[in-house]
């Protein structure tokens, strides 16, 4: 799926405080319009280039001992494992880690991706193939959350974790 200059130039030219809420919602339909891949990649810059702002706004609310025996699961997996257990996550796979992720709090979650990304950049998580290059569709959301203030950036953050994983408590 492909994303205009033009589909997304207009979404931040409203100056009404609907116009706020419409950026937030369309910015996280476009995050989640792209492959599970992409999404991780979303994920990771983010937090790296976020990092130390969200970490106040995540991790001060979340209670991480909740993802704390998750993590340290995936610490002891290879590499190949723990890539699939995020795009587990990321594609609602109904798998044992996505059941217990899946009923953790917004901010246990936020709190959770992010401590993933300290991990990948301590190599004690799969880190990011140095070769990788975004896609197109990747460069216009990062863009589309760039054009957000810090509070609408941690609300896109949130809605795009917030899903992640599959509630076993859902119907």
């Amino acid at each position: 799926m492909s994303f205009t200059t033009e589909s997304t130039s207009n979404l931040f030219t409203l100056d009404s405080s609907t116009h706020l809420v419409d950026a937030v919602l369309t910015t996280t339909a476009l995050f989640k319009r792209l492959s599970v891949d992409d999404q991780l990649a979303i994920l990771w810059y983010l937090y790296t280039e976020m990092g130390r702002s969200i970490t106040p706004a995540a991790t001060g609310a979340a209670r991480l001992q909740l993802a704390e025996g998750i993590l340290n699961q995936i610490k002891q997996m290879p590499y190949t494992q723990q890539l699939e257990v995020m795009r587990d996550l990321a594609a609602n796979r109904n798998t044992q880690i996505s059941r217990s992720y899946g009923i953790w709090s917004a901010n246990t979650k936020l709190a959770f991706w992010y401590e993933l990304s300290e991990l990948m950049v301590k190599g004690l998580v799969v880190p990011m193939p140095p070769s990788y290059k975004p896609s197109r569709d990747v460069v216009q959301v990062l863009e589309a959350i760039k054009q957000l203030d810090f509070g609408q950036q941690i609300t896109v953050l949130r809605n795009a974790v917030v899903d992640m994983g599959v509630d076993p408590l859902a119907d």
